[in-house]
């Protein structure tokens, strides 16, 4: 069963001058930012530039996102041959494009269409968000609905609120169509291991077959196409790279480590214990309401934010079976080794029970990689205070910026002895050109003279 982490991050933000000091500067105005201050545009976190509001309960956003991480990982709720991520898009470029077709101040994603101007954007993004949840997820109908029914008491009954609701739901349902033929329900292709040194082979304790084969061929939201960050092969058997990363991971990543520290035990154990995108998810949570982003800001972080980690899925699992390179706990295990310098030890056993696809890239480090550089960009620094705590495996982490908790995230999997450090390099690289792309291509905001 799928655990959720407890996110809870402090109010203390880190920030050019005093925390206190920007916290009590107005927010710059949408439409009085230059073009490299907006959430579309990417470029180097400017901590100067952030302008923050005293943090705040969560509004209508981030509560139906809290939802959604809560529903996507009740057992049986996602499809188990479609990646969660595209779920997690659709669900968010809907709340985005109903709020934003109300207020229109940004570019629209998949649907254009204009909303009353009278129209409550809160009861759009919440209807937007249950209509597309009850579609891909309708077991878990019951506990949407009735989280939708209480957000909509809040709001009351009047006539702004039902044109609300009547667009949200109308932006839903667009959203919902473009993507029906996006080839994610297509039955997944068989993926035959092939035998040989460096080839993926199922790994212990279940063997499961591989996972999400469908996932490369899914119609990116963004992306030209799934390969087209493709990064280079994985360095060859025989390489003095390759032979480096198999003694660093067979020493650091095995079960009973005499070299992982105490602390590495506890990052590897820790970033293991819930979906990684459902993490950053949580940590985009807090950060919204510490800094104080109103709604329209919110949708349009999660938009870009879970738009960014589906197509950064997809290209993920376009390299992982383009190259279908083995996992630590078979090559270590291996007779033949397929190089000379490498020793085998047959008993080897890692940290933490292997996935259930090839090694490289590196999941953890691409999805991290790319959720931070959107969240350094949304909010135009790096620096944040928070921490993360996983009561099934008793464990806090504590981090001053984003970045640092995507690379702790990406070492985690090192530590756990599921990953080599080539793996967790492709994979940071590739995270980072699927951000830059997404950043760069969609979800403008709209600049207007006033």
């Amino acid at each position: 069963m799928i655990k959720r982490l407890v996110l809870a991050a402090t109010v203390a933000l880190m920030a050019a001058g005093s925390a206190a000091t920007a916290a009590a500067q107005p927010r710059t105005p949408r439409h009085q930012r230059a073009p490299e201050q907006q959430v579309g545009h990417q470029r180097a976190p400017a901590q100067r530039l952030r302008h923050r509001r005293a943090p705040s309960q969560p509004d209508t956003v981030v509560a139906f996102n809290q939802l959604l991480g809560q529903v996507l990982t009740a057992p049986g709720a996602q499809p188990a041959t479609i990646h969660p991520t595209r779920t997690m898009a659709i669900t968010q470029i809907a709340v985005y494009d109903a709020v934003n077709g109300i207020l229109r101040d940004g570019s629209p994603m998949l649907f254009g269409g204009r909303g009353p101007r009278h129209a409550s954007a809160d009861a759009a993004a919440a209807a937007a968000a249950r209509t597309a949840l009850d579609a891909l997820l309708p077991t878990q109908g019951m506990v949407v609905d009735a989280f939708y029914a209480h957000a909509l008491a809040q709001m009351g009954s009047g006539v702004t609120v039902r044109a609300g609701v009547r667009f949200g739901e109308r932006a839903a349902r667009a959203v919902l169509a473009d993507r029906a033929q996006d080839g994610a329900s297509v039955p997944p292709p068989a993926f035959t291991p092939q035998p040989g040194p460096g080839e993926y082979q199922l790994t212990p304790p279940a063997f499961a077959p591989p996972g999400f084969t469908q996932t490369a061929h899914v119609t990116p939201f963004v992306l030209r196409a799934p390969w087209q960050f493709r990064p280079a092969p994985p360095p060859a058997l025989t390489s003095p790279r390759y032979a480096a990363a198999f003694d660093e991971v067979r020493s650091l990543g095995e079960l009973n480590s005499a070299t992982r520290t105490s602390d590495q035990t506890a990052i590897g154990r820790f970033w293991g214990a819930a979906p990684i995108w459902i993490v950053w998810n949580q940590i985009a949570d807090q950060a919204a309401v510490a800094m104080g982003d109103d709604l329209e800001q919110n949708a349009r972080l999660f938009a870009v934010l879970d738009t960014t980690l589906a197509d950064g899925a997809i290209a993920l699992y376009d390299a992982k079976y383009a190259y279908h390179r083995w996992r630590p706990i078979t090559a270590i295990t291996a007779a033949d080794q397929g190089n000379p310098n490498t020793v085998p030890d047959p008993n080897w056993a890692p940290l933490a029970n292997t996935a259930n696809d090839p090694s490289y890239p590196g999941a953890h480090a691409e999805f991290s990689a790319a959720a931070a550089r959107v969240l350094q960009a949304a909010f135009r620094t790096d620096a944040f205070n928070f921490s993360l705590s996983n009561a099934t495996v008793g464990i806090t982490r504590t981090f001053n910026s984003f970045s640092q908790a995507a690379a702790e995230a990406s070492a985690s999997r090192i530590f756990a002895g599921q990953h080599f450090r080539f793996d967790e390099d492709a994979g940071q690289t590739l995270g980072g050109q699927v951000a830059s792309f997404v950043l760069e291509h969609t979800f403008m905001p709209v600049r207007r003279d006033h």
